[in-house]
């Protein structure tokens, strides 16, 4: 799941997104657009800001803007911008990986190989959709099916 802060993050880019290119919107006006607590929305946006994804300009007529084309900003860009390394394991990190502290040989841990597979899946998708995709038309076609059976492992015994 992700963070209320990083879902905070979405809107609010998603938002610039949509404003015309090189086009600077107040943050007050972010704030209200996208339903985001100003206070919080400031230390947001100055991540963002220190990953290279947006700018700020001051002034009159200052606020943020979009600094990187839509499609070249990926799921996996933004949720380690706000949150942090995306791995559910230290060990299987592409960014930030570390060695399991009680984990004495990582080739025959039955923990790692167990995650390594979904969690590879999960970062291709993460990397390959963008706020691009989050602004075009066909919303349906990424929408789970909300219909499905959940099965959990207890329902399975």
């Amino acid at each position: 799941m992700i963070s209320q802060k990083a879902k905070y993050a979405f809107k609010a880019l998603i938002h610039l997104a949509r404003q015309p290119s090189g086009q600077t919107t107040q943050i007050d006006e972010i704030a209200r657009q996208a339903g985001v607590p100003r206070k919080f929305l400031e230390h947001i946006l100055l991540d963002l800001k220190h990953r290279g994804i947006i700018a700020s300009r001051r002034g009159r007529t200052g606020g943020y803007a979009m600094i990187k084309q839509p499609g070249d900003v990926t799921i996996g860009q933004v949720l380690r911008a706000i949150d942090g390394p995306i791995a559910p394991l230290p060990c299987i990190s592409r960014t930030a990986y570390q060695p399991c502290a009680d984990c004495p040989d990582e080739t025959a841990c039955a923990v790692r190989r167990m995650f390594a597979g979904p969690y590879a899946t999960q970062l291709q998708a993460f990397e390959a959709t963008t706020l691009a995709d989050a602004l075009g038309g066909d919303a349906g076609s990424a929408d789970l099916d909300m219909d499905r059976e959940i099965v959990s492992a207890d329902d399975r015994i």
